[in-house]
């Protein structure tokens, strides 16, 4: 398959899969060429791909994706741990996330003016 059809299929733009090559987190056992040099994606690398883009959708960085793959082969136990440690991760962000909003309600309830510049009532 194209790049193309994989961005279309997967949703992703081409320069993200691009990216993704460059950064070394598509390895390139996983893109074939065709006689005429174009990358060709099998069933694998659009499987792998989307399990790359849930991994980061979810919140992990490039680099906490580049060091899962140098791992070679990840146990449950760690990848429990890895994903566990996730979990946390994006429920701290909730609650600040939350202390937030909570701030910004009370400066709306408060009427606050700033009439005299912002933060200047």
């Amino acid at each position: 398959m194209k790049i193309s059809e994989v961005a279309k299929l997967l949703d992703l733009p081409i320069s993200t899969i691009r990216y993704y090559e460059k950064m070394g987190v598509l390895p390139d056992d996983l893109i074939l060429r065709d006689k005429n040099k174009y990358r060709v994606y099998t069933l694998d690398s659009i499987n792998y791909l989307r399990v790359l883009k849930a991994v980061l959708d979810a919140g992990f960085s490039i680099s906490e994706v580049k060091n899962m793959i140098s791992i070679n082969g990840i146990s449950d136990n760690l990848l429990k741990d890895l994903l566990e440690t996730k979990i946390l991760e994006i429920e701290d962000t909730e609650r600040e996330l939350e202390k937030s909003k909570k701030y910004l309600q009370d400066l709306l309830t408060d009427d606050i003016s700033c009439e005299h510049g912002f933060g200047r009532p």
